[in-house]
């Protein structure tokens, strides 16, 4: 069992600098890092970017990818990540986007459908989930997801 507070405590201790663009989780993520006294000295950013407009213009990824692809897949994941590391040079990135529910939803990408990237040094992980239940409990456990790579990660 993980505990984001022990994860962030020692992401504190090594000076890891980290920024994160949201889409699904809609700052809930940036919420449980902000949430731990001395943050500050390594939050770099934390963006909302839920709709393509914000992806686009904050994350550089070009329309013609949103179109593509779709704001929730993989490559949109891979791309948020990346652009977020280049625009910001953070040690730890993480995006997020998904269909939190609790409509949204097709058939080939149903609701709690999410996709989370997580950059750190050399390796990007980009990692497709299916979560069930509310939409406050998919985000739940998207921000739970990312911290239990997290934990396995540094």
């Amino acid at each position: 069992m993980y505990s984001y507070k022990i994860i962030i405590k020692k992401l504190l201790k090594r000076n890891i600098s980290i920024s994160i663009a949201e889409s699904c989780t809609g700052g809930l993520l940036s919420s449980k890092f902000i949430s731990v006294a001395g943050i500050s000295k390594i939050f770099n950013m934390g963006l909302i970017t839920y709709s393509n407009k914000s992806k686009s213009s904050l994350l550089k990824i070009s329309q013609n990818d949103l179109k593509k692809y779709g704001s929730v897949s993989h490559q949109t994941a891979s791309l948020m990540v990346k652009n977020l590391h280049q625009l910001t040079k953070s040690k730890l990135c993480i995006s997020t986007t998904g269909i939190a529910g609790p409509s949204g939803g097709t058939r080939t990408k149903p609701v709690g459908l999410i996709y989370f990237g997580i950059k750190y040094r050399n390796k990007t992980i980009i990692s497709e989930k299916k979560f069930y239940g509310s939409r406050l409990q998919v985000q739940q456990k998207t921000v739970k997801a990312i911290f239990t790579t997290l934990e396995k990660l540094i």
